[in-house]
């Protein structure tokens, strides 16, 4: 059998069904090669046992693969321990692709090493952990997450918001608003100790048999979760963990967790999670007490731990917190310190004294990211807008100065006249606080 999978469109059906995404259906968001008004049909009115068979195939099925390499390929992202560019992936995508699905039909598949790189923590000195898998491996990975997703999806409890369609940071502040002003004023603030990478291999599969009995699927899951990781020249096998990085690992994060979700929620907790974020907000610092030690417990007959440094019980009429880049503070919305550290450092890496570009041209990078943050922020104390609005300027008026052959950084008063306001204005500097003024007040 000759698979051939190059030239198939991002939507295409399978014969005999017709599946249209964007509609009224609530299952609008699948990938239409892979789950036919029949198999959302069979998802609907509940599989026998409640368990799936045979779902390998649709993995491995040429339509699944080329629209799995095209959302890679759109991603972009770094090459992996092959040094296999997502650009010369695509060059080579029809062979690539036919022989991935030969590999995977046949059983012969063997997930590459991981490649492990850090990334700086704003606003500390530590770094993460990313993995990159190659863009082959993300190709299957992604393939996998077109057949898995929407069977667990289905009965993932309300509670959870991260990594899942239709969800996102967006509605889980806004949970998180609703029950502070309906008096939740306790909140439990949950931080589970390097989660990503000490998810119980054995565990987390168990979980998956629950649904899933296809054990050539399981076993390719499961090889993807002890591949190699690569460090510099060091290589080892992990024992446990999903790397962050991978396009399995999200599924399977919310897949370990969700147990936690519905038991909390069962007990009566107001449980607010995105992704290993989580916070639980309690009328009484009594139910907080209890609501922690409950998640306590959980962990450790889980196999995670609670970070004792970062976990704890705060009263958000007199303290704060922190949860998805905001800080939640006397009831104030304000951006987060380190959301701040990250935004500064991004307009300081485009606004280098050095910088050989045109003053037009690092307007508009900046602009990209100014909108971006913006996007995300719009709701925050406003107070903050104008400080980075001048902040910037400042920055730039800097750089204005090195190219007149002046030392120094920007300085109050003589710059402020060489290089006005209204002059960034006209250069077409995004304006945060004007940004805001026009979010309230709209024509």
């Amino acid at each position: 059998m000759e698979i051939r999978p190059a030239l198939v469109p991002l939507l295409a059906k399978q014969a005999g069904d017709s599946l249209t995404p964007g509609n009224s259906c609530p299952w609008g968001w699948v990938e239409p090669s892979v789950w036919t008004e029949r198999m959302l049909a069979a998802l609907e009115q509940g599989v026998k046992g409640g368990v799936w068979y045979s779902l390998i195939d649709k993995v491995f099925s040429p339509a699944n693969l080329a629209a799995s390499a095209a959302k890679v390929v759109a991603k972009r992202g770094a090459a992996g321990v092959d040094h296999v560019t997502v650009e010369q992936f695509q060059l080579h995508a029809g062979e690539s692709l036919r022989t991935l699905g030969e590999q995977l039909r046949l059983g012969t598949f063997l997930p590459q090493a991981i490649r492990r790189v850090y990334i700086p923590k704003p606003g500390s000195a530590g770094h993460r952990a990313l993995g990159i898998p190659t863009v082959r491996d993300r190709v299957a990975q992604r393939a996998i997450v077109h057949v898995l997703e929407p069977i667990f999806e289905k009965d993932f409890a309300p509670a959870s918001y991260g990594f899942r369609p239709g969800r996102g940071c967006r509605p889980a502040l806004a949970r998180v608003e609703e029950l502070l002003q309906a008096g939740y004023a306790y909140v439990v603030d949950v931080d589970l100790k390097s989660y990503f990478d000490t998810i119980p291999h054995e565990r987390l599969l168990g979980r998956m048999k629950g649904k899933v009995s296809d054990r050539r699927l399981l076993g390719l899951i499961e090889s993807f979760l002890k591949a190699g990781i690569l460090e510099g020249l060091r290589e080892w096998t992990p024992e446990e963990g999903a790397p962050q990085g991978a396009v399995l690992s999200p599924l399977l994060s919310n897949i370990y967790l969700d147990p936690l979700d519905h038991e909390m929620r069962a007990k009566g907790y107001q449980m607010v999670r995105y992704a290993d974020d989580i916070v639980i907000l309690c009328r009484s610092k009594e139910e907080a007490e209890r609501a922690l030690a409950e998640v306590q417990r959980w962990a450790e007959a889980n196999g995670l731990t609670l970070n004792p440094d970062k976990t704890c019980i705060v009263d958000a009429r007199a303290d704060g917190f922190d949860f998805l880049g905001y800080r939640y503070q006397r009831g104030l919305r304000l951006v987060r310190k380190k959301s701040l550290q990250k935004l500064k450092a991004n307009v300081r890496a485009k606004t280098k004294r050095t910088d050989g570009r045109s003053l037009g041209t690092i307007i508009t990078d900046v602009n990209k990211t100014l909108q971006g943050w913006f996007g995300y922020f719009e709701r925050c104390y406003p107070t903050v807008y104008g400080s980075l609005d001048g902040w910037i300027r400042r920055r730039l008026r800097s750089l204005l100065r090195k190219r007149r052959g002046l030392k120094g950084i920007s300085r109050h008063g003589e710059d402020e006249r060489r290089w006005p306001n209204i002059f960034f204005a006209d250069q077409g500097l995004y304006s945060l606080k004007t940004a805001f003024e026009a979010s309230v007040n709209p024509l």
